[in-house]
């Protein structure tokens, strides 16, 4: 009786943690879906020292829709003056022979950017990747703050990246993103994100 009765209480004491666990998850959970709504819709676009343009996906050497967005949200920045570099982003996917960063590179001179303002991060295969590559190119050349673009749903978690690795972040997500008039697919990034930010928040720390 004494054993089955220690069992029980112990039983009582892991479910009582699982239960306080799967609380706490889930209230992380929804404070992190709320930012990732909030930062989606603010636009912090100011001067800076670089604007940085997060990569998507490119189809034979031109930008997808969606990296189309990204870079004419960039190009708009760039000729209201407010940097005088431009960081683009995105290294080459399965069976692709071009990066996204490239195919970035050659849409910005076809824009009017000069070569000698633009910078190219291609070797990075994640966001994660792609940012921290950022912030070393950022720090060997002395600069500090950078104005993010990408879509909305991504601030976050750029955010919550630039700070872990060791540069200033302001962010200004594209409003014309063939993602944001699709519900369906717009929540299904915002959940996604809403889970990868915590994990950049605790794990991603500067090398």
């Amino acid at each position: 009786m004494k054993r089955a009765a220690k069992a029980n209480h112990a039983l009582k004491i892991v479910r009582r943690i699982l239960t306080v666990l799967v609380v706490a998850a889930f209230a992380l959970w929804i404070v992190s879906a709320t930012a990732v709504l909030i930062w989606s819709s603010r636009d912090e676009a100011r001067p800076a020292q670089a604007i940085v343009v997060l990569g998507a996906a490119q189809y034979a050497g031109k930008p997808s829709p969606v990296l189309r967005a990204r870079l004419d949200h960039a190009l708009d920045l760039w000729n209201r003056h407010l940097t005088s570099l431009l960081i683009l982003t995105g290294g080459t996917g399965s069976g692709d022979t071009t990066s996204e960063a490239a195919v970035g590179r050659n849409y910005a001179r076809k824009h009017g950017v000069p070569d000698s303002a633009i910078l190219v991060e291609n070797e990075g295969r994640t966001t994660s990747e792609s940012m921290r590559a950022v912030a070393g190119m950022l720090e060997v050349r002395g600069l500090q703050t950078a104005l993010l673009v990408s879509d909305p749903f991504h601030m976050l978690r750029l955010r919550i990246l630039a700070r872990r690795f060791g540069f200033t972040p302001y962010t200004s997500p594209t409003q014309t993103s063939p993602i944001s008039p699709n519900r369906e697919e717009r929540w299904k990034y915002i959940f996604s994100e809403s889970l990868k930010a915590p994990l950049a928040f605790f794990f991603e720390r500067k090398l």
